[in-house]
């Protein structure tokens, strides 16, 4: 999707108010970037075992064969498994890679959350239109209206997944001096944890199968939003004073006072650039910028994924 919308420009929102334009696929990019980085830490995962008695000492098996080099068939055995062999334990090997594990599902999970508020809003917003595999029949009382159910049903998983996650991670790491049965019960959750995340990819990815982008709507809030062009104009002028340009002093109190509180259109910004007494070449590159096309290089931007 991120490579499809490449060029599809979008009036980003810090805050939740209009901001510098970018593109959909751009910002989709953000968020598949962050995905598979933190699926490069779970594939890079360690995976440890042990085998070493009752206390972690060899003391049963030096008993039963003395002249065996039990730390290396332990090493072997445990590494034949496909496992870190861990040298040094208790009774129980000490689980710290199961937290780290754990710990970075769960920040998946959180990224994953992200994505599903953002396309959420970006539905809301009428960016996407929900139109295919939805599997739904809309609101029972409103027909007009398809839910986005597949990701806030993601949502809802993704929240109990990293609850469970998250008491993993911090309560496997605890055992009481060599062994305690904490673990024990804790560990009967990870099933759970992991199948709520399934669940949860499951529906994200078949609510982002549904959807359709709608670039009219998507232009229509750019071409009603002028104002965020006073960035790159006041961005221009900053350059050319430090180039010793004369009259460009003030530059985003100039601004502000042509765009906070109050919407302008194209004819407002091309005659406030034209009064600025910029270099003609300039003045003409500003006068000729429309927020569609001040997207910067976010297009080249989604080639960086793999």
């Amino acid at each position: 999707m991120a490579r499809e919308l490449a060029d599809v420009p979008l009036l980003a929102h810090t805050h939740g108010q209009p901001a510098t334009p970018t593109t959909m696929g751009k910002e989709l990019a953000v968020l598949a970037w962050r995905l598979r980085r933190q699926l490069r830490r779970v594939e890079d995962a360690d995976f440890l075992g042990k085998l070493n008695g009752a206390t972690g000492t060899y003391g049963a098996h030096l008993a039963a064969v003395p002249g065996a080099d039990w730390q290396e068939v332990s090493r072997t055995f445990v590494e034949h498994l496909g496992l870190t062999w861990n040298p040094l334990t208790t009774q129980i090997e000490s689980h710290d890679w199961q937290a780290e594990l754990y710990a970075d599902l769960a920040r998946f999970n959180r990224v994953l959350h992200n994505m599903c508020t953002d396309v959420w809003t970006y539905i809301s917003l009428g960016y996407f239109a929900q139109v295919r595999g939805q599997g739904t029949v809309g609101s029972s009382t409103m027909p007009h209206k398809v839910n986005p159910i597949r990701f806030e049903n993601a949502e809802a998983n993704l929240e109990v997944s990293n609850a469970l996650l998250d008491v993993l991670a911090s309560t496997l790491v605890q055992s009481r001096l060599q062994r305690d049965l904490t673990d024990s019960s804790m560990q009967r959750n990870i099933g759970s944890a992991f199948g709520h995340g399934l669940l949860a990819i499951d529906n994200a990815h078949r609510g982002l199968d549904g959807l359709d982008a709608v670039p009219a709507t998507m232009a229509a809030d750019l071409d009603a939003n002028w104002e965020v062009l006073g960035e790159p104009v006041q961005s221009a002028m900053r350059a050319l004073g430090a180039q010793g340009v004369p009259g460009m002093e003030e530059p985003y109190e100039r601004l502000k006072e042509l765009t906070r509180g109050r919407r302008i259109g194209q004819a407002d910004l091309v005659e406030f650039v034209r009064g600025l007494g910029l270099p003609a070449e300039v003045e003409e590159r500003l006068a000729a910028l429309t927020p569609a096309s001040y997207v910067g290089l976010a297009p080249e931007l989604v080639q960086h994924l793999p």
